[in-house]
C-alpha cells in the first residue's frame, strides 16, 4: 500500500491486489442489538467483548478481529499487560475488520468495566461514519479474448457500480472470476495489466482500474495415457471431457479427473498438462493412471421387516477379457427372497453414460400372498440423457411360476419396454435436498409369443425439502396402471400390484394389501396409487427422528381404491454405508388398528 499526498487530497492507492484484513465464519451469539464474540470457557468468564453498533458481516468480521490472542487468559486468569496492549490495538483492528466494506473512518468508544473480582468486560462502540463511494470505474478486458461472450457478460454483471460503497469483498470476487473465465477458455496467459483501487479519505471516494489482458488463446494437443496397458486405448479415451483441437478448458480437466475417478476403476489419476511444452498453443496433456484390481468379491447383511434377514454376495470384474466390459454376479437370499443374477455390461466408446447389457436371472419369492418362481432374460441399452438421467429401452423374456390364494399358473412373458429414471441429491450417505423419481412403460401381446397380453405404465419417485430448525419434509409415491386385454388370474405376481410394507403403507404387512378373492385372499390388482408424508428433525451428526403419514393400496377400478392409511413415528441412524430406519407404525380408519414394527438395516434388496 502506498500512500500519496497532494495539495489538496490524500490517496491511498491499492496495488497488486487490495491489502486488507478480512476474516469470516467465527461463530457468535447475537442478542438484540448488542454481541458477544464467543472465546475459549475460560475466556468467557474472565474476559467479555461487547460489539455495539454494527450487524450482519461487518459485525462477525469485527468480532473474529478481536478475538482474544492466545496468552491473554491463562488458567482462567487475565494478563493484565497483555490487556492493555490488546485494548490499545483494538481501534486499529476495528478500522481494519471495516475497510473491506468501505468504511475508512469510523469513530470508535472503548471502554473496560471490572464488574467482578478477575472479570472483565471489554465494551467497543462503534459508528461506521461515511463509507467510501465508487466516484470512477474502469473495467475492461483488452486481446484476443474481447469477443468472447463469456468474458462480456462477466463485464456486464461486474457487481460494482459508479456510486456504490466500495465493497473489496465484491471486488476481489469479481476480479478472480473474470481471470478464471479466461483461463477456462484457453487464454492461460490472461493476467491484470492494470488493478488499482485509488482512494481519496478526504472525498470519501474511490476510483478502480482492472484491466485484463488475454493473452493469444491455447488449445489440447496430443492426448498421451500411461500406466493401464491392461484397458483398450479406445476405451480410455472414453472418459475423457475434451477432445484434441478445442480449445484450453481447466474445467475438462476438472471433469476429465472426476470421470476417471468415479469409473472405480482406478486408485490413481494424475493429469498433467504441459503448458511449457506447447507447440503453436497446442498444449499436451499426459494422463498417469495406476489401476484398481478388476476382480472384486463383496459380501453384505442386513435385516427388513419385509424381507427378513438377508445376505449378500457379489462379484465384479471391470475389465472382462482385457476389453473395458464388465461382468457381474450377484446371489441375494433372504427369509422370503432368493436370487442369482448374472449381468454382463458393454460400455460405449462414443458416450461415457451410455451401454449395452445382458441380464439372466433365476428368483424365488414366498410373500405372505403368493409365491413365485421365475426366469428371465433382457438386453436393455442405456443412454445418458444429462447429468443424473437414464433413459433405456430393453427387451424382456420371462417364465414364471406362481401360485396366488387358490389359483396356481404359468406365465410367459415376451416383453418390450422402456425406462427413465434422474436422481439429485446433495449428498447419498444422508440427503438433505434432492429427488429422485423413475418411469417405466412396457407390455406385451400374443403376437409377441406371450401367454398374455397388456399395457402397464409405472412410476415411483422420492422428494426431500429441507425447513427451519432442522427439519427435513420428505415425500414418497409410487403407481403403477394397466390396461388388459386378457382377465387378471392369466397375469402373474410380478406384474400385478401389492401394496403394504416397509417402503409402502406402513402398518400393514408386505404385499398384504390389494383386491381379494371370494376366499377373502388377496390376490393382487390392476393398479396402485401409494403415498407418504414424513417429517424428519435431526437431532445430531448421526440421529434423527420422524413422523409420518402413509396411504394407499392396489385396486382395479378407479371408483374402489379403498385407501389404507397408516401413521406413526419411527428412528433413524445413519451410517457411512446407509441409514438403518425404525419405525412403529398404526393402522388409521379400521375397527381393531394393529401397531406394527418396521425395520431396515444395511442395503435393500
Amino acid at each position: 500500500m502506498i500512500f500519496l499526498k497532494g495539495s489538496e487530497h490524500r490517496w491511498l492507492i491499492f496495488r497488486c491486489g487490495v491489502s486488507f484484513l478480512l476474516i469470516l465464519g467465527t461463530p457468535i451469539l447475537i442478542f438484540g442489538a448488542k454481541a458477544q464474540a464467543q472465546t475459549p470457557a475460560e475466556a468467557q468468564e474472565s474476559l467479555q467483548i461487547i460489539v455495539e453498533g454494527l450487524e450482519g458481516e461487518e459485525l462477525k468480521n469485527v468480532q473474529a478481529t478481536l478475538a482474544p490472542p492466545p496468552g491473554l487468559v491463562r488458567e482462567g486468569k487475565v494478563d493484565q499487560l497483555w490487556l492493555e496492549r490488546f485494548q490499545a490495538q483494538t481501534p486499529d483492528r476495528v478500522r481494519q475488520a471495516l475497510e473491506p466494506f468501505g468504511y475508512y473512518h469510523p469513530r470508535i468508544d472503548i471502554s473496560l468495566e471490572t464488574p467482578g473480582v478477575g472479570i472483565y468486560r471489554l465494551h467497543v462502540k462503534v459508528e461506521r461514519g461515511e463509507p467510501v463511494r465508487i466516484k470512477s470505474l474502469k473495467v475492461l478486458v483488452q486481446g484476443p479474448g474481447l469477443a468472447e461472450r463469456r468474458l462480456r457478460e462477466q463485464l456486464k454483471g461486474f457487481p460494482l457500480k459508479q456510486g456504490d460503497v466500495l465493497d473489496h469483498r465484491k471486488y476481489e470476487e469479481a476480479k478472480g472470476n473474470l481471470r478464471t473465465e479466461a483461463l477456462d477458455l484457453g487464454y492461460l496467459d490472461a493476467d491484470f495489466s492494470a488493478h488499482t483501487i485509488r482512494v481519496s479519505l478526504t472525498e470519501h471516494s474511490a476510483g478502480i482500474e482492472l484491466v485484463l489482458e488475454t493473452g493469444p488463446r491455447y488449445f489440447f494437443g496430443e492426448v498421451r495415457i500411461e500406466g493401464a496397458p491392461e484397458y483398450p486405448e479406445g476405451f480410455l479415451r472414453r472418459y475423457l471431457a475434451f477432445h484434441s483441437g478445442e480449445p484450453f478448458s481447466s474445467s475438462k480437466i476438472f471433469q476429465t479427473q472426476i470421470n476417471f475417478n468415479n469409473s472405480d476403476r482406478f486408485q490413481e489419476v494424475i493429469i498433467l498438462p504441459g503448458k511449457e511444452s506447447a507447440v503453436d498453443f497446442r498444449v499436451p496433456v499426459q494422463i498417469k493412471l495406476a489401476p484398481s484390481r478388476p476382480k472384486r468379491l463383496r459380501f453384505g447383511i442386513g435385516y427388513g421387516t419385509d424381507t427378513g434377514a438377508r445376505g449378500k454376495a457379489n462379484y465384479q470384474d471391470l475389465n472382462f477379457n482385457h476389453w473395458g466390459h464388465e461382468w457381474h454376479v450377484e446371489l441375494n437370499l433372504s427369509e422370503r427372497l432368493q436370487g442369482l443374477v448374472t449381468r454382463y455390461v458393454l460400455p460405449s466408446h462414443s458416450d461415457l453414460g451410455s451401454f449395452t447389457s445382458l441380464k439372466a436371472g433365476l428368483q424365488k419369492e414366498e410373500a405372505r400372498t403368493y409365491d413365485s418362481r421365475a426366469i428371465s432374460f433382457e438386453l436393455e441399452h442405456t443412454r445418458s440423457l444429462g447429468r443424473g438421467r437414464l433413459g433405456s429401452g430393453y427387451f424382456q423374456v420371462r417364465r414364471e411360476d406362481f401360485e396366488v390364494g387358490f389359483q396356481k399358473g404359468r406365465s410367459r412373458l415376451v416383453m418390450p419396454g422402456l425406462r427413465f429414471n434422474e436422481r439429485r441429491y446433495d449428498d447419498l450417505v444422508r440427503p438433505r435436498k434432492g429427488y429422485r423419481y423413475a418411469l417405466e412403460l412396457r407390455g406385451t401381446d400374443q403376437f409377441l409369443g406371450s401367454d398374455t397380453g397388456f399395457l402397464q405404465f409405472l412410476f415411483e419417485g422420492d422428494l426431500i425439502f429441507p425447513l427451519p430448525l432442522e427439519f427435513l419434509l420428505l415425500a414418497r409415491g409410487q403407481g403403477g396402471f394397466t390396461l388388459l386385454s386378457d382377465p387378471l388370474p392369466d397375469i402373474p405376481p410380478s406384474i400385478r400390484f401389492f401394496a403394504g410394507g416397509d417402503r409402502s403403507v406402513r402398518g400393514y404387512a408386505y404385499q398384504s394389501l390389494g383386491p381379494r378373492d371370494a376366499s377373502n385372499k388377496v390376490i393382487g390388482g390392476k393398479h396402485l396409487l401409494v403415498g407418504s408424508v414424513e417429517l424428519e428433525r435431526r437431532i445430531s451428526k448421526i440421529w434423527g427422528v420422524a413422523a409420518f403419514y402413509d396411504a394407499g393400496n392396489a385396486f382395479n377400478h378407479f371408483g374402489k381404491i379403498d385407501a389404507q392409511q397408516g401413521v406413526g413415528i419411527g428412528l433413524r441412524l445413519y451410517t457411512p454405508v446407509g441409514p438403518i430406519r425404525l419405525d412403529l407404525a398404526r393402522q388409521v380408519g379400521v375397527k381393531d388398528p394393529d401397531f406394527r414394527i418396521h425395520l431396515t438395516v444395511g442395503f435393500g434388496l
